[in-house]
């Protein structure tokens, strides 16, 4: 019976980690954006910035 509080803490912390991370596949092919010089755009990048990708649907990734 000692064990059981034992069990019931490592079952905790083995899914506490697991909590903020999603099962589900993301829905398209969309880059990570808004780091390191570059931000998301609606549209089209504004004139003298460079296209990066998609970042979510109808934005898109440009660099400064």
């Amino acid at each position: 019976m000692k064990i059981l509080p034992f069990l019931l803490v490592l079952l905790l912390v083995a899914f506490h980690g697991a909590a903020g991370r999603s099962l589900a596949r993301p829905r398209g092919p969309y880059m990570e954006c808004g780091y390191r010089g570059t931000f998301c755009h609606r549209g089209k990048c504004p004139r003298g910035n460079d296209y990066l990708g998609s970042c979510r649907s109808g934005f898109n990734c440009c660099r400064w």
